[in-house]
């Protein structure tokens, strides 16, 4: 790969995933990488040592690197397992208990022994405080300050670590929310302080505080995390500043990151979609199923013309797989997916019904997989995949991890083998389809409730796990093309590289299209635009800044609201009925009428400002022609067959030495250090000359031979 000019070619992306720390360092001509298993008492342990073993590869110096960009779930594992500061509610007198209220509805009509997800603050934790604030902005009841003043001392002594405020329509008018939080930065100010005008500005008190909520319970955690790896960073020679990706695709800094931490919530996966739509521009492709599958969960994510869905809103730690209004919402901006414990480390067994399940729980890192040998004694994923001969135990990450097959197999038949009479392969089997189809169903609801469609669309398979497992999903959807890019073990790290630096602003602002005035919402967007350029401009501060803007949007009565992209520049007169067409457009799409007569409203006004990826390295494809040549094999492996069901004796064939054009026919194993492509008897595969293995189904090849 030839060099590309670029001011500052040198990048460095982290992902720290549930189970593995992934380092993608990119030089002017080359990509390194590194996995390594996630340190979870000390997550910068881990990923000091990924990334001094990129550098090692490399060969280059901690102060020879341009940029940190950064990605965790740390927390949203906070969340989920409920490990975050001690956290308290102050809120308006009258609503201690509406995050415990919530909807006032059953998300699961019929189950009388539902299970809603517990606040992330206790009763005992929530106060309340006189004031009172309408929902235009005007001032019923002034501030009782004298009674925060009071709230400080029990703050104190109950050990409050953080602090969430949210008043009632704050959004509307912050002012409250602005003095409370002074007076209680000065009494208490060793306590983080969140407030819902900040981290949330918009309409609907129970979300609002939710996601304040979730804010204040994970900043203090994020806070210490981020602020020692940046000392850590710096101790070892690295002279470069930090980024963070957000879960709705962009970069933002360091800073800002430790304000707002809840943003940082689906991060992760946000990298993987992000290298998706960037490789789905460059093929031309126009719909796209993006899969990331990991060692903790699986994600999948639908694109179409280049941009994948996105949303206003998110459920963590969901009680129902597929529920919604199981979880606690956060508003944010966000990369619509669906995210299921499917990943290497989910752990099988068998229930009372004698069925395989497979997931949510995930056996990590510590103790992983029973084929870690390190202390782990229920089978997950991994074993099953090494007992059908998926995963060669020698060089499982690299090499830098011995799995131990008898541990596996042991597992396997105590946990699945013994209470199904089964043998130890056919409980491997059984494990592998039934991971496969909780991903395919995955895939089916969402596409279902996003009126998109599976058939005909590209499968863009990374993370560790997917590309064993991409072949085998795509003949349970009928996809017939499967693509695995380069270095996809390590995918959404190498998608944290193509990120935009943004920052997403909204507004709450109820507007009729009958009653619009133009001027008041153009000068509401240039201070929007002000707030999120300043913010941009702090982690590119000469790059050019992109603003785009969307609204949620609905007929005037209804509860709920659709986002609906505007029109650049500002607004006039004549607008109103471009508004029209364009909500109207939105609403088809989704329920496949309008409806006439009845006035339309907007609820939110949303302004993203984004600058191009620092220091971007050009991807080329390589030199040489793409005729197809004669892939020299590495080995063979007894590898598993799910149509023929038993084992046959496959090529194994290394990544690393195939060459542009190389056709695969399956049955075959292709292997790289991160991960493993397993092709199964259905497809064919070839090398393309950017590096990425195009799996084409020999049914489509018969089908288009046929007409």
């Amino acid at each position: 790969m030839p060099p590309a000019t670029s001011p500052d070619p040198m990048r460095l992306a982290v992902d720290i995933g549930g189970t593995f720390t992934d380092v993608v360092l990119e030089t002017a001509d080359a990509r390194f990488s590194a996995k390594v298993l996630t340190t979870r008492a000390a997550p910068e342990d881990g990923v000091l040592e990924g990334m001094q073993r990129a550098l090692a590869r490399a060969k280059v110096k901690p102060a020879d690197v341009g940029l940190i960009v950064h990605g965790t779930t740390l927390a949203t594992n906070a969340i989920i397992e409920r490990k975050g500061a001690v956290t308290a509610l102050v809120t308006t007198g009258g609503f201690r208990d509406s995050i415990e209220m919530a909807q006032e509805n059953r998300f699961e009509q019929y189950d009388i022994f539902i299970e809603k997800p517990e606040p992330l603050v206790p009763r005992e934790l929530r106060y309340t405080v006189p004031e009172r604030v309408d929902a235009r902005g005007g001032v019923r009841l002034p501030l009782d300050e004298s009674a925060v003043e009071r709230l400080a001392d029990r703050l104190r002594a109950d050990g409050v670590e953080s602090i969430a405020i949210g008043f009632l329509h704050s959004y509307a008018n912050p002012a409250h929310e602005r003095r409370a939080g002074e007076i209680l930065a000065a009494r208490l100010p060793e306590v983080r302080i969140s407030l819902s005008s900040d981290v949330c500005p918009e309409v609907r008190e129970y979300e609002r505080f939710s996601t304040t909520c979730a804010n204040a319970y994970v900043q203090p955690l994020m806070a210490r995390y981020l602020e020692q790896l940046r000392r850590r960073i710096e101790a070892a020679g690295f002279k470069c500043p930090i980024l963070l990706m957000t879960s709705g695709g962009g970069l933002t800094t360091l800073e800002t990151a430790i304000r707002y931490p809840i943003r940082l919530v689906e991060s992760g996966p946000a990298g993987g979609v992000i290298l998706s739509t960037w490789i789905a521009g460059r093929l031309g492709i126009d719909r796209i199923l993006s899969f990331d599958m990991g060692g903790t969960t699986a994600k999948i994510c639908i694109i179409d013309d280049g941009k994948p869905m996105a949303s206003r809103s998110f459920e963590v730690d969901r009680r129902y797989r597929f529920m919604k209004g199981s979880g606690l919402p956060v508003r944010i901006p966000v990369i619509e997916m669906v995210e299921i414990g499917a990943g290497g480390g989910s752990l099988a067994g068998v229930d009372a019904m004698k069925r395989i399940t497979v997931g949510p729980e995930s056996a990590g890192s510590d103790p992983g997989p029973a084929c870690y040998a390190q202390g782990g004694t229920r089978p997950a994923v991994t074993d099953a995949n090494v007992a059908l001969g998926r995963i060669d135990p020698e060089r499982f990450a690299g090499g830098s991890i011995r799995l131990d097959p008898a541990l596996g197999s042991a597992a396997i038949d105590t946990h699945v083998g013994g209470p199904l009479e089964l043998d130890t392969t056919l409980s491997a089997f059984g494990i592998s389809e039934v991971v496969e189809e909780n991903m395919a169903n995955a895939a089916r609801v969402h596409a279902v409730e996003r009126g998109a469609e599976l058939e005909g669309r590209t499968l863009i398979a990374f993370g560790g796990g997917a590309p064993l497992h991409a072949a085998r999903l795509a003949e349970k959807l009928g996809i017939d093309d499967v693509l695995i890019p380069a270095s996809a073990g390590v995918g959404s790290a190498v998608g944290f590289l193509r990120a935009p630096i943004a920052f997403e602003v909204v507004r709450s602002r109820f507007v009729r299209l009958a009653g619009f005035d133009a001027d008041s919402i153009n000068a509401m967007f240039a201070a929007m635009e002000r707030e999120a350029t300043d913010v941009v401009r702090l982690g590119a501060a000469s790059a050019a800044i992109a603003v785009s803007r969307s609204a949620d949007m609905r007929y005037a009565g209804q509860g709920h609201e659709i986002l609906v992209p505007l029109p650049d520049g500002p607004f006039t007169a004549a607008s109103v009925a471009d508004l029209r067409r364009r909500f109207e457009a939105g609403y088809r799409a989704l329920f496949n009428r309008v409806v006439p007569g009845v006035d339309i409203e907007v609820t939110g006004w949303i302004l993203r400002a984004e600058a191009p990826a620092p220091g971007r390295v050009a991807d080329v494809p390589a030199s040489g022609s793409e005729a197809a040549t004669r892939p020299v094999e590495s080995g063979r492996r007894a590898l598993y067959d799910p149509g023929r069901r038993e084992f046959a004796d496959v090529p194994v064939y290394d990544r690393a030495r195939l060459q542009p054009g190389a056709v695969v026919a399956g049955p075959a194993v292709i292997v790289e250090d991160e991960t493993t492509t397993v092709v199964t008897s259905g497809f064919t595969a070839a090398l393309d000359a950017w590096g990425a293995i195009r799996l084409t189904s020999k049914s489509l090849a018969v089908r288009e031979a046929a007409q």
